[in-house]
């Protein structure tokens, strides 16, 4: 018996039940009502060594709660792919805001144990960092991408071995516009390198927007919809250059059926 608040890759498809009243103030109602407590409550079981699985799992759920209480959908489709692997895959999705890496535990660890690879920067962020490092992320910086790469290719291997699936955003760092050309092939040489599938994953997630100041408190915008679409897996062949390309086919395809297709750069 898993002791989630709520099980919710019990099915294919999430999409919010309850339909909140958008608040006067959204964004200030979801940081001093919601997310501060949330976060503050996680520091303090990261600190005890006790944020395990499903104290992810359920803080994750607080924040999918939280934020359709400001009024914004969450649609997530998909759900079986990650039932089709009984081993550990490499995801790799777009990057848009620090709310896909809050909801990923409400859907993929409830299925299959993850981490993630983050910046070196994201660990010692002061409310954040030891939520995250409490978590064994694969830590990487920005200065020397060759060594980038070997730290993911082998403490990913390592961890593979150990029965984690890796989340990886190959963009790099989180933007409003979905840029193939920055979506590089970590995440497929990670995969083939241990022989595992690839799951792409398509997000929208403006809804929580980048902040000017502070890029994790930006503008809550409940007139924004969420939505996560899971991929098909994929085995890796060749050289992984189709599965990169069908990747980023997936992601494209997503938008442009969302409606999203302005998110998607031309250059």
């Amino acid at each position: 018996m898993h002791a989630y608040k709520k099980f919710l890759a019990e099915n294919d498809e999430y999409i919010t039940s309850i339909v909140y009243r958008k608040k006067l103030l959204p964004s200030l109602y979801f940081y001093l009502i919601h997310v501060l407590r949330i976060v503050f409550y996680s520091n303090r079981q990261a600190a005890k060594k006790k944020y395990d699985d499903i104290n992810w799992v359920n803080s994750s759920l607080d924040i999918l709660e939280s934020i359709e209480k400001t009024g914004v959908k969450i649609h997530v489709t998909g759900m079986n792919n990650l039932k089709k692997v009984d081993g550990p895959v490499v995801f790799v999705s777009n990057h848009m805001s620090i709310l896909e890496t809050f909801l990923f535990p409400s859907f993929i660890q409830q299925v299959k144990k993850i981490l993630y690879v983050i910046k070196a920067e994201l660990s010692t962020f002061p409310l954040f960092g030891p939520v995250a490092m409490a978590r064994n992320p694969i830590v990487v910086g920005r200065e020397n991408p060759k060594e980038d790469l070997m730290t993911v290719l082998n403490v990913g291997s390592e961890r593979i071995k150990e029965g984690y699936s890796i989340i990886i955003f190959p963009q790099r760092t989180r933007s409003n516009v979905f840029d193939p050309a920055m979506f590089n092939s970590l995440g497929i040489k990670l995969a083939k390198r241990n022989n595992i599938p690839v799951i792409p994953i398509a997000i929208v997630t403006d809804a929580w927007g980048n902040g000017k100041l502070i890029k994790e408190f930006g503008k809550i915008d409940p007139s924004k919809e969420v939505r996560i679409a899971f991929g098909e897996p994929m085995i890796i062949t060749g050289t992984g250059n189709e599965q990169h390309e069908k990747s980023i086919e997936f992601i494209s395809n997503k938008l442009t059926v969302w409606g999203r297709s302005d998110l998607i750069s031309s250059i």
